[in-house]
C-alpha cells in the first residue's frame, strides 16, 4: 500500500484502494528555527582561487554552521547555515507558519530578511523543503517529478595554476571515471589560456567534456582582481575555444553588461555560460529574453534559497535554454541542487568544485552521515525522503 501524506493531517481516516483518504484537518506548523554549529575536526589547507587573485580559500573537514527548521510534527528539516544576526527576522517571518506554504513564506522572507550572498535565507529555504518532502515521503527530486535517478557532476577546479599541472589534474581524474571538467581561463594572456585548453584536450582525448570559465563576473563594478576581459579578448577566445570544442564560457563579460553579452552571443557559436552572482529572478527573465546566455547558472546561496531557482529552470526550459545552477557553497546546498538537476529536462550537469587534494569535494561532504559519492563519473540521487543526507553527530558542537 502506498501512504500519502496529507499536510493538512487527517484523522480519522478510510482506506480506499492504494490511496488513503482522512477526514478532519489540522496544518503543520512551523515551531522554531535553529543555527547549529559544526566542529572542525581537520584543516585541510587553505589554495587561491582562479577568481580572487591574492586571496586564499580555506578547506577543513567540518566547521561553519546548518540551519534546522522545526515543526509540530517532530519533522526536522536541515539547510546551508545563515549569518546569526538574521535568525531572528527569519523567525518572525516562518514560526506558526505551515511548511507546505513555501511560495508565500519565501516571498516574505525577501520582504522582511534583508541578507547577503551565502549568509541568507537560502538556509531555511532549503530546510522547509526537507521539511516537505519528509512529509510527503518522496526525495525532493521525485516531489519535482523528476525521473532520473543519477547526475553528471563535473569537476569545478578552483587554481588558475599553470597549463601543464592543469592537464596531469584532467588526465588523473578521467581516470578516476569523472566525464567533465570546468577549467579557470584568465591567464595574462591569450595564447596561455588556450594552450591550458589543448593540453588538458591532449591528456583526455575524448573521454572528458571541457567547459571554461573566464570569472569576469565576481564585481558588482568594473574592477575585480585579476585580468579584467574587453569585449575583444571575450570574442577572440571564444572563437578560438569552439574550435577545441569546449562545451561552454562562462562569464566572459562584467556582471551586468547584458548588450555587449547578448552582442557577443549573437557573434559566436560557442554556448555562453553565466548568472551565479545575479540576485534577481528578473534579471534571468531578462537574460531569456534577450538571449544574452544559452546556459544559466543561478546559484540558490544567493537567489535566498531553491524556491526562486525552480523557477528559473521551467523559465529557462520554455525559452529552450540549458540550467546548470552554481555549486551551492560545496556542501548542503550542492545536495538541494542535486535534487534540482534530477527534476529538470533541460539540466545536463551538476557543478561540484572538486580541484584535489586540497579541494577535494569530499572535504565539504564530511559532515554528512551518508555522504553521495562521485562513482565512475556518476552521483547517485539520495533515495530517503527529503534531502535524503543526515548531519554526521560527530561533527555537531
Amino acid at each position: 500500500m502506498n501512504l500519502f501524506y496529507n499536510h493538512e493531517i487527517l484523522w480519522p481516516f478510510c482506506i480506499i484502494g492504494d490511496l488513503i483518504y482522512m477526514t478532519s484537518k489540522t496544518r503543520m506548523k512551523i515551531t522554531d528555527v535553529k543555527l547549529i554549529q559544526l566542529k572542525e575536526l581537520e584543516s585541510v589547507g587553505s589554495i587561491e582561487p582562479a577568481w580572487n587573485k591574492g586571496g586564499l580559500m580555506r578547506f577543513s573537514r567540518g566547521g561553519g554552521s546548518f540551519t534546522e527548521v522545526h515543526t509540530d510534527e517532530g519533522i526536522v528539516g536541515i539547510g546551508p547555515g545563515m549569518d546569526p544576526s538574521i535568525i531572528e527576522s527569519v523567525k518572525n517571518v516562518v514560526v506558526g507558519e505551515d511548511p507546505f506554504e513555501i511560495e508565500q513564506i519565501a516571498q516574505r522572507l525577501k520582504y522582511y530578511v534583508h541578507t547577503l550572498p551565502y549568509k541568507g535565507a537560502a538556509g531555511v529555504d532549503v530546510a522547509i523543503w526537507d521539511v516537505i518532502g519528509k512529509a510527503s515521503g518522496q526525495p525532493l527530486y521525485k516531489l519535482w517529478g523528476g525521473s532520473k535517478d543519477r547526475m553528471m557532476p563535473y569537476a569545478s577546479m578552483i587554481l588558475l595554476s599553470t597549463p601543464e599541472e592543469r592537464a596531469e589534474l584532467a588526465g588523473s581524474l578521467s581516470e578516476e571515471g569523472w566525464k567533465a571538467i570546468k577549467l579557470r581561463l584568465h591567464h595574462d594572456t591569450i595564447k596561455e589560456d588556450i594552450r591550458t585548453v589543448e593540453l588538458v584536450r591532449d591528456a583526455v582525448k575524448d573521454s572528458m567534456e571541457i567547459m571554461v570559465d573566464a570569472n569576469q563576473a565576481q564585481s558588482f563594478g568594473k574592477w575585480q582582481p585579476g585580468v579584467i576581459w574587453d569585449f575583444r579578448r571575450a570574442f577572440e577566445t571564444a572563437t578560438l575555444l569552439e574550435e577545441l570544442g569546449v562545451y561552454w564560457l562562462e562569464e566572459p563579460l562584467q556582471r551586468h553588461s547584458f548588450d555587449d553579452l547578448a552582442r557577443l552571443n549573437d557573434s559566436v557559436a560557442i554556448p555562453i555560460a553565466g548568472g551565479e552572482n545575479n540576485r534577481g529572478i528578473h534579471e534571468f527573465k531578462t537574460m531569456l529574453e534577450n538571449n544574452i546566455y544559452d546556459v544559466l547558472q543561478p546559484e540558490s546561496m544567493v537567489l535566498d534559497g531553491i524556491t526562486e531557482v525552480r523557477k528559473i529552470g521551467v523559465l529557462s526550459e520554455l525559452y529552450g535554454k540549458e540550467i546548470v545552477p552554481h555549486h551551492g557553497g560545496g556542501d548542503i546546498g550542492v545536495i538541494a541542487h542535486l535534487h534540482l538537476v534530477a527534476s529538470l529536462p533541460n539540466a545536463p550537469y551538476l557543478e561540484l568544485l572538486n580541484d584535489p587534494p586540497i579541494g577535494s569535494y569530499a572535504h565539504k561532504f564530511s559532515i554528512f552521515k551518508n555522504p553521495p559519492i562521485v562513482e565512475n563519473g556518476w552521483i547517485s540521487l539520495p533515495g530517503s525522503p527529503g534531502l535524503g543526507i543526515e548531519i554526521d553527530p560527530a561533527y555537531i558542537k
